[in-house]
């Protein structure tokens, strides 16, 4: 496996980062902030027409044919300007779902269209109780002569309000499947949901004798959803990174221009120290998604490890780098108008997405060490 991006993927973040400092500065994400949608369709378009939205879409449906270490490029410079868009939504929930199910007919009719730019779409997979396990999931799916009709609801839906196309999991007799409920379909019903995080707008969703669509095998969906939610928890931790690095710069940046007992607070041990720690912590970070990028193009990887230890370190990096930020700001620091509470609120619902830091150490600490098993005897080459 390599592990480090090629001259092409460099070329793709500096042109990136160039089109995310002109439609996604500060003031203009504020904007978003405010509105309903929380996003703008002609920033979409922009975005579309330089190819963000297609890079992991086979070219045979219209796309690029890159990988997801093309698309964590991307999302590193959208978590660095705190992009107000259904990037992440659409590519590493919406695309994600589409390869993930190897249903080609839904493929050629969703797919071009996201390609394009023409329609965003997300995954549903939490209900009320807010937990990520195949137990937690509620929703039934009942087969029609025409397809299927759901029932029921999920929450803290991503982008749910304006998706439109929405992969909903839900429960049949023969388990737990993934199905396409279209916007507008009969019987749905969408509910913003007033968020800490105004950047990444959420949904409660509420079907009733909905229409819906089958993706891929009955009862095949959670084994499908798994590998789904590790690839997103990996383009989130380099979402992260992103967020970590912008705010290290914030931090560092205003460090040297604040005085105090005239002197820079820069040159006091108390900040070195603290900016030192934030660095060290954002590089790991950077380590830690970057290989997890890499592993998600490596069909042979053991995704669901990788994924775990990226969702625990940089959710938790971005946590502390952003509160580390506000600290070295001060007063200044925990106002409204500062940039410095939007990327600490992002890291704070970040940290919940897809399972929380604890959640997935858990996870690994069980896999490293099953029940039974002494721990002298693991192998953790």
């Amino acid at each position: 496996m390599r592990l480090r991006f090629s001259e092409e993927q460099q070329d793709l973040r500096r042109a990136v980062r160039d089109l995310f400092a002109s439609c996604a500065t500060e003031p203009e994400v504020r904007r978003l902030m405010d509105t309903p949608e929380g996003w703008d369709r002609a920033i979409w378009s922009q975005i579309a027409a330089m190819g963000l939205i297609s890079l992991a879409i086979p070219e045979t449906f219209g796309g690029d044919g890159g990988g997801w270490d093309d698309v964590g490029v991307v999302l590193e410079e959208a978590g660095r300007s705190l992009l107000c868009a259904p990037y992440f939504s659409t590519v590493m929930l919406g695309v994600n779902t589409l390869l993930a199910s190897n249903d080609p007919a839904a493929q050629r009719d969703y797919l071009p269209d996201i390609a394009a730019g023409e329609l965003t779409a997300t995954l549903a997979v939490l209900e009320d109780t807010g937990r990520w396990d195949e137990d937690a999931v509620a929703l039934r799916a009942t087969p029609t002569s025409t397809g299927y009709r759901v029932d029921g609801h999920k929450s803290y839906v991503i982008d749910g309000a304006t998706a439109g196309v929405v992969f909903v999991v839900g429960r049949t007799a023969k388990g737990l499947s993934l199905f396409a409920v279209e916007r507008g379909a009969p019987g749905l019903r969408c509910t913003a949901l007033e968020t800490v995080d105004l950047t990444r707008k959420q949904a409660r969703l509420e079907f009733a004798d909905t229409p819906a669509r089958l993706l891929g095998d009955e009862g095949a969906g959670w084994a499908l959803v798994r590998r789904i939610i590790d690839r997103a928890a990996i383009g989130l931790a380099a979402e992260q990174v992103g967020g970590a690095q912008q705010a290290l710069d914030m931090a560092v940046s205003y460090a040297k221009v604040r005085h105090q007992f005239g002197r820079p607070i820069g040159s006091f041990q108390a900040i070195k120290h603290a900016c030192a720690d934030m660095l060290v912590e954002v590089e790991s970070a950077r380590s830690v998604a970057y290989y997890g990028l890499l592993a998600a193009a490596e069909p042979d990887s053991d995704l669901s490890l990788i994924a775990g230890l990226a969702k625990a370190h940089c959710s938790d990096a971005y946590a502390h780098v952003a509160s580390q930020c506000i600290l070295v700001h001060g007063a200044i620091g925990y106002t409204w108008e500062h940039a410095a509470q939007l990327h600490f609120k992002r890291a704070k619902t970040g940290q919940l997405m897809f399972g929380t830091p604890t959640a997935h150490r858990e996870a690994l600490a069980d896999r490293l060490c099953p029940a039974g098993r002494p721990v002298e005897t693991l192998d953790i080459h």
